[in-house]
């Protein structure tokens, strides 16, 4: 019998801490849902990834020959086959590519399929790729071995398009991959560029050189033509696998073009890496002109030369450094830079020169090297001679580049021309070539300049203002009979002109403007010296006395042209001294560079001999000579000895005497470089004494009557 008072208990009640009513440990360590979907899908990739390695990898990917022809075609617009064995796979993390008989074909562009040829064809391609690099980075191949290779570089002849940009696309530049490792054999590469007249066909073949250890090195040669002047190219990449071993390569290269010698020497960082180079140049010819023509690069010409530098490539530019060298006589030391670009290559120069000879600096201003060397006088077919430089300025050349070049010269080493201190801005933007500034010192003067060479117009457009601040005339002239401790003179000038030509003497003889030349007050002394040229000691003391026993005080002068197609009339030669005022007439002709100057000095006092004859300059630019015997002298003489024959012996004498009647120039307007109708005397009356010369002679070197009457009219209605 059952107790009672026993509790009562349901049949399947469990106690509260029986083991049937703790939760399972599994149950309490279960991962969410989507993390084990995650997860799973993530091992069935990399499971996926692991069987696609191991089938490419037993099976070398041979069976992707088809779709990668079917799929490179397709994407590049080239028709790309395989001819020969194809293997594409993973080893084990780079790719992994080997084909034989590859051709890529050349663009549609190029010319009808049947003769467009390809533009890339392979005996045999073995590379490894180090595949994030070629996805995400710069494009490094480990190792290449090309063998029988042949590769067409093209541009259109538009330089739009280019064979080895696989789009429709304007032609990209030549982008190579960075190829760490090289073996390359019998293959041959082509370039062509229309556009630049650039061609050139080089033969790339790999050696065995034996030394102290087996080293391979890549030889290439070739030929090729660069704007019509044809070249020669030869060199060798040694130790191509030292950058394996953390090394460099080895580059020696040379060109040989007419007249023109290049070695470049230094280290390359990859076989195919140029940029950050280290590398030398060493540049030798007899016309500095070649070398850069060869990149289209306009130069003046010079004589034989030789430059040393570094070299290195960083982006789109070519860096010289530590320039340093001869042309000629003259050294050059400095930079440069030329950045390839769009639309035109870019030179960048900075440079120096202790030293320039005057023979180097002539083709600066038009001369060719001989004539600056030999200082041969030119004699035209007309028998004049000729000394106005006119090499012609190279416009289709300038079409090609911009520049920016600063050139300072310390010292110009001249006979008769007190030259230093030379410092050159030029600036050449499409076709606009401006030097500014062009200034140097010149006897303790200072000549600015600027000047503006327009060739943006198929006729060329020049701008001169050349300024010459005060100088002192005994050392400016010192080489032409000037006495320099005698002489306390000054001299400044400036020649303001524009003309149309593409050489010097072209827009001289086309030129308008003005030349001034101002002599403020001061003393000039010369010796009588015997030159074959004109000689200004002798012209000053023929115009004032035989000998000059004191210095010509001068109180003001003004020596000025007008210029009207490149034909000078004086306005006005005046020049006021103690004693006399000498007047000038005529003028000169850069047409035919003829002078026709005729100058009298009248004496402020009474005189019984006039010993102020007329003195004339005649002849021509390169050769001018002294007419003391002038036509007005010669009259005079007739006169006095036809009176001494009807009249008396006394009345000879009248005609030697002169009056002393010359006016004092006021000197205001002299020295204000004024024209000839401004000009005053002391009491501010107009002078009727000056700007009635005649011009110089016309082309032919004569005038006629009615030529001379036609030019006087126009001067005086100008003056």
């Amino acid at each position: 019998m059952a107790d009672r008072d026993a509790p009562i208990v349901a049949a399947d009640a469990t106690p509260v801490d029986s083991p049937e009513t703790t939760p399972p440990a599994a149950e309490k360590r279960r991962w969410p849902r989507w993390l084990v979907i995650t997860l799973r899908a993530i091992g069935g990739i990399l499971l996926a990834i692991f069987l696609a390695w191991a089938i490419l990898y037993i099976t070398k990917g041979r069976f992707l020959k088809g779709t990668f022809e079917r799929i490179v075609s397709k994407t590049s617009g080239r028709e790309v086959r395989v001819a020969g064995d194809f293997q594409f796979y993973f080893n084990p993390f780079n790719l992994k590519y080997v084909s034989e008989g590859l051709t890529v074909s050349n663009p549609a562009w190029v010319g009808p399929a049947a003769s467009r040829g390809n533009f890339f064809e392979a005996k045999r391609i073995e590379a490894n790729v180090a595949t994030l690099t070629f996805i995400f980075g710069k494009r490094r191949v480990n190792i290449l071995d090309l063998q029988g290779a042949n590769v067409d570089l093209r541009w259109d002849a538009a330089r739009e398009r280019n064979s080895w940009t696989f789009s429709e696309t304007k032609g990209e530049p030549l982008d190579l991959p960075l190829i760490r490792r090289a073996v390359v054999a019998g293959t041959r590469v082509r370039y062509r560029d229309p556009a630049m007249l650039i061609f050139a066909d080089i033969g790339i073949d790999t050696v065995e050189a034996r030394g102290t250890e087996l080293t391979t090195a890549i030889r290439f040669s070739g030929r090729g033509e660069a704007r019509r002047t044809p070249f020669r190219i030869a060199g060798a990449l040694f130790t191509p696998n030292a950058t394996v071993r953390g090394g460099e390569n080895r580059l020696a290269l040379r060109i040989d073009a007419v007249r023109t010698r290049a070695d470049i020497t230094g280290t390359l960082p990859g076989a195919t890496e140029i940029e950050g180079a280290d590398l030398h140049a060493d540049v030798r010819g007899s016309n500095l002109a070649d070398a850069f023509s060869i990149v289209g690069i306009a130069v003046p010409d010079t004589r034989a030369y030789r430059l040393r530098s570094a070299l290195t490539k960083q982006g789109n530019e070519w860096r010289f450094t530590r320039l340093r060298g001869r042309f000629g006589d003259s050294d050059l030391a400095g930079r440069m830079t030329v950045r390839l670009g769009e639309p035109r290559l870019f030179l960048d120069a900075s440079l120096t020169t202790r030293t320039l000879d005057i023979v180097d600096a002539g083709p600066f201003v038009g001369y060719s090297p001989r004539e600056s060397e030999t200082g041969d006088i030119v004699v035209t077919a007309q028998g004049r001679p000729r000394i106005l430089p006119d090499a012609p300025l190279r416009v289709e050349a300038l079409k090609n580049f911009d520049a920016r070049v600063d050139w300072k010269v310390a010292r110009v080493r001249a006979d008769k021309l007190p030259l230093s201190d030379i410092t050159l801005g030029l600036r050449l933007d499409d076709r606009l070539l401006t030097l500014s500034p062009l200034n140097f010192a010149m006897a303790r003067g200072t000549v600015s300049s600027d000047i503006t060479i327009n060739a943006r117009n198929p006729a060329v457009f020049t701008d001169y203002d050349i300024r010459l601040s005060p100088t002192p005339m005994g050392t400016l002239l010192r080489g032409f009979g000037v006495e320099e401790s005698g002489t306390s003179g000054t001299v400044k000038a400036r020649v303001k002109m524009s003309g149309l030509g593409d050489s010097v003497r072209k827009s001289l003889a086309n030129s308008n403007g003005r030349i001034a030349v101002i002599i403020p007050r001061g003393s000039m002394w010369t010796r009588n010296t015997e030159l074959s040229e004109l000689d200004i000691g002798v012209f000053i003391q023929k115009m004032f006395e035989k000998k000059l026993k004191e210095p010509v005080q001068i109180n003001c002068g003004l020596v000025a042209f007008t210029v009207r197609g490149g034909v000078a009339a004086a306005d006005p030669i005046l020049i006021d001294t103690r004693k006399n005022v000498m007047l000038g007439r005529g003028g000169f002709s850069f047409r035919n560079e003829t002078l026709d100057l005729a100058f009298r000095a009248d004496s402020k006092k009474f005189s019984l001999f006039s010993g102020q004859s007329p003195v004339g300059i005649g002849g021509y630019f390169a050769e001018p000579n002294i007419d003391v015997i002038s036509p007005e002298l010669v009259t005079r003489a007739g006169v006095g000895l036809g009176l001494g024959a009807v009249v008396n012996p006394l009345a000879a004498v009248l005609a030697f005497v002169d009056v002393g009647d010359a006016k004092a120039a006021d000197c205001g307007p002299v020295l204000a470089g004024a024209s000839a109708r401004a000009q005053r005397d002391v009491k501010g009356r107009p002078r009727d004494d000056v700007g009635r010369g005649t011009t110089a002679k016309s082309e032919d070197g004569k005038r006629s009557k009615g030529e001379r009457q036609e030019q006087r009219k126009k001067f005086l209605g100008i003056f």
